[in-house]
């Protein structure tokens, strides 16, 4: 008997571990759903070279950009070569690098780098990649890359026969370039500047009202639906624990504004929660046009002066999908469940969803936003 109470008791424990466990997955970090103003990522780019290429470099005859880079860099290094000398290099091809400077990089830190092909390489598999600085948007050049390239794709080719897995015209450098340059970041002496990730004036009440909670009223001043100031310690030592103890805030997230997301490239439909439906009317066909042409070859008698003429004989057809056109009725709904329900009654398809919705959308039957992408 015992047994069995220790066992329901410990049941019980489960479950509300579980009900804790969603009702704190549900809330979202702080440092999830804003940044500190002014500490950012930075994008740089680069113009390099990929050497050690088994004859799938550039074809220089038709990238002339890579031959002179060539010339360019060997010429700095104490290589000449005479002038009107032909070289044909297929080891060799012409990269762009790009890579992105995380917030707060300091110099002698390693960050990863993306390789491209700029020319008509083949495959930079087994490349490597020469010394390339790397530049920001002020033009100043803030690390340098180099290193093997890794191509997770792989291609072969016998005759005219060729086939690839993947992508062999880019690839990566783990840990390729190293920072030379660190972007000057001044920290404020009372208040630091918080920007949520989406101008939300409810996200920014919940967020002021729990750093609020936390660290007391008023530490934490909201400017408007996306930025807010927040009081901060003048020690460093307690700078950094107030830092680490205000990016672990729980905030609860707040419903978005209704949405239908349409990708007119697959055809896939996405909405959220907030999507309402008006009682509307629909009706959904489809129509079949077919043009069918066949050669006919007309040709004279056997003593005649004709000449043999080739003719085609085309036909057209118009054909339905067999099912009448009926008008379907859509009852409204207020949620998200009533909302799919009511469009698989259409029996559409989701390249056909999208004319749909937008035509529920111009009717004024929709209570969503349609953005397409």
């Amino acid at each position: 008997m015992n047994i069995d109470k220790l066992l329901i008791q410990s049941v019980k424990i489960l479950l509300l571990a579980l009900c804790i466990g969603i009702n704190a997955s549900q809330a979202e970090r702080l440092k999830d759903v804003s940044n500190i103003a002014g500490q950012r990522p930075n994008q740089l780019v680069g113009y390099g070279l990929v050497v050690g290429l088994d004859g799938s470099g550039d074809q220089t005859t038709q990238t002339p950009f890579t031959i002179q880079s060539v010339l360019q860099m060997i010429g700095t290094l104490g290589v000449t070569i005479p002038p009107g000398g032909q070289a044909q290099l297929r080891n060799t091809a012409a990269v762009m690098v790009t890579a992105e400077m995380p917030a707060l990089s300091r110099p002698g830190q390693a960050i990863d780098i993306t390789v491209s092909s700029l020319g008509n390489a083949q495959s930079l598999k087994g490349g490597t990649l020469l010394m390339t600085p790397l530049r920001a948007a002020d033009g100043q050049v803030y690390a340098q890359a180099q290193g093997n390239v890794v191509i997770s794709g792989a291609g072969a080719s016998a005759g005219g026969a060729t086939t690839t897995v993947n992508h062999l015209s880019a690839g990566r450098i783990p840990s390729g370039a190293l920072i030379e340059r660190a972007v000057p970041s001044v920290m404020p002496e009372e208040f630091i500047q918080l920007d949520l990730k989406k101008s939300d004036f409810s996200l920014m009440q919940q967020t002021a009202q729990a750093i609020g909670q936390r660290f007391g009223v008023g530490t934490a001043i909201p400017i408007d639906a996306r930025s807010l100031n927040v009081r901060v310690p003048l020690d460093p030592l307690k700078r950094v624990a107030f830092m680490a103890a205000l990016e672990d805030i729980n905030i609860e997230p707040t419903i978005g504004p209704a949405k239908v997301i349409l990708n007119s490239r697959t055809g896939s439909v996405v909405m959220n929660q907030s999507v309402k439906l008006a009682p509307s009317a629909v009706a959904h066909g489809n129509l079949t046009v077919r043009i069918q042409s066949t050669p006919d070859v007309s040709q004279p008698n056997a003593f005649g002066r004709g000449e043999t003429v080739v003719t085609s004989q085309d036909t057209a057809t118009v054909s339905s999908d067999g099912k009448p056109d009926n008008l379907i009725a859509i009852p409204g709904g207020a949620a998200l469940s009533s909302v799919v329900k009511a469009l698989n009654m259409l029996g559409a398809t989701p390249s056909d969803l999208i004319s749909i919705l937008q035509s529920l959308k111009s009717a004024g039957a929709l209570s969503a936003e349609i953005e397409v992408i």
